[in-house]
């Protein structure tokens, strides 16, 4: 068993790496942990009926075969080797999410006239996806009241929602929130206009 952190991606498919490197050769199961795309540190807990090992880096790999007493056995596999030997299964990996952001006016929420081709991008890619979805994050500059930023962030959000509901892409796949003035793309004191702060960042997955 294999218990991994804190990618769900990346434990698919270093579950999927496990059993295949099992069904070529001896009975049991070899775990290779693999980077995550992100760069950040992950680490997974590959137990036997005789103890366990934690793998945390990179291309290292638990060995604990049917036929073997104990912990598994913790070495390291050559990437090349491991991407020459399994390439269908990195071909399975799902693309990277794209980011795209869009503006708006001063306290409202249509999107500005150039942002409309980033719209078309976000779009085209969402849609060749197979089963993609659309993550959209509403925001604000500093001007005015944190409450009422909060819900103009959300409408920002749920406005190009609709737009892309409009466009043709499914409902259900896509979710839409506000984060108010709280992640400034460029930090300002309170108060201050900046076009780049009235935002909403479309991340298609």
């Amino acid at each position: 068993m294999t218990r991994q952190r804190p990618s769900f991606s990346t434990l698919v498919l270093l579950a999927g790496l496990g059993l295949l490197l099992a069904a070529c050769s001896s009975p049991g199961t070899r775990v290779v942990l693999l980077p995550q795309d992100n760069g950040q540190p992950s680490a997974v807990e590959v137990h036997a009926s005789g103890g366990e090992q934690v793998l945390s880096k990179p291309y290292q790999r638990a060995i604990a075969l049917a036929s073997a007493t104990g912990a598994p056995r913790v070495d390291e596999v050559d990437p090349a080797r491991v991407r020459a030997e399994n390439q269908s299964l990195f071909d399975l990996r799902p693309p990277k999410p794209e980011r795209y952001v869009v503006h708006f006016g001063v306290g409202g929420i249509l999107v500005t006239p150039a942002s409309q081709q980033v719209m078309d991008a976000a779009l085209a890619n969402a849609l060749a996806r197979s089963g993609g979805d659309i993550v959209i994050t509403g925001h604000t500059d500093t001007v005015g009241p944190g409450p009422l930023n909060d819900e103009l962030s959300r409408l920002r959000a749920l406005e190009v929602r609709q737009m892309f509901i409009d466009r043709g892409f499914p409902a259900e796949r896509i979710e839409a929130t506000g984060r108010g003035e709280r992640e400034l793309a460029v930090t300002t004191p309170d108060e201050i206009e900046e076009p780049l702060n009235r935002r909403v960042v479309i991340e298609v997955r």
